[in-house]
């Protein structure tokens, strides 16, 4: 009986980018707001800059993320492209460099000839911008689908510093801010390390090092200002 199988892979597109947003919106919003507050800003000028904060980070990671990917796409297509002429020019050639792939793969030279002349009658371009260029359906570049997704987490991760900021008291504001942004930075790399199948101790404390890093030095610039003025 077929078994089904449960990959991850089909998700690195936007997972990638979901990541990146939601950890840039909490650890660029809680580093902001906490170099504010620590310059002695009032709550409501805390409030405006990390608001501000929220729609110009959201907006960079999408337009950064379209330019980024886009520019992968553009690649991948020049290099279809190229390839489909080489095919049209020199079939023999390409049939023979596919060939040689699967010999190095493990394969003898009679079966990956023949494996060879099967996908080349029934894809050929596919064939070779799989297994010869690395280029596959399923990680393909999706410019758009990438720009979503950052912006929208990086939104979502902004919304839970400016929340604590709102909830809690002006003299608990630094560490309350400060622990609340880790514990949410900690439960993003739980989700992604679930949702990725990575192992979830390393994801975990690899977002709340750094995020942690950013803050403290941001906190620390924000501190040096306001005491210097």
């Amino acid at each position: 009986m077929r078994h089904r199988e449960r990959h991850k892979t089909h998700r690195t597109g936007w997972l990638r980018a979901a990541v990146l947003g939601a950890n840039d919106g909490i650890v660029s919003t809680a580093s902001l707001v906490l170099g504010v507050a620590a310059a002695g800003a009032e709550t409501k000028a805390i409030l405006v800059a990390g608001v501000a904060g929220l729609v110009a980070g959201a907006m960079s990671m999408a337009a950064g993320e379209y330019v980024s990917v886009s520019s992968q796409a553009d690649t991948e297509r020049a290099d279809l492209d190229r390839e489909r002429k080489e095919l049209a020019a020199n079939p023999r050639q390409e049939h023979a460099e596919l060939t040689a792939i699967y010999v190095e793969r493990g394969l003898d030279q009679a079966l990956a000839s023949q494996v060879a002349t099967q996908l080349t009658k029934h894809d050929a371009l596919a064939a070779h911008g799989r297994d010869e260029l690395g280029i596959s359906e399923t990680l393909a570049a999706r410019p758009v689908q990438a720009a979503m997704a950052s912006a929208a987490t990086f939104a979502v991760g902004a919304v839970l510093p400016l929340v604590m900021v709102l909830l809690l008291p002006a003299g608990a504001l630094m560490w309350g801010l400060a622990a609340s942004s880790l514990l949410f930075l900690a439960l993003l790399g739980l989700l992604a390390a679930r949702a990725g199948g990575a192992p979830v101790i390393a994801s975990v404390t690899r977002v709340s090092f750094w995020g942690a890093l950013a803050m403290a030095l941001t906190a620390g610039v924000g501190a040096l200002f306001g005491v210097a003025a």
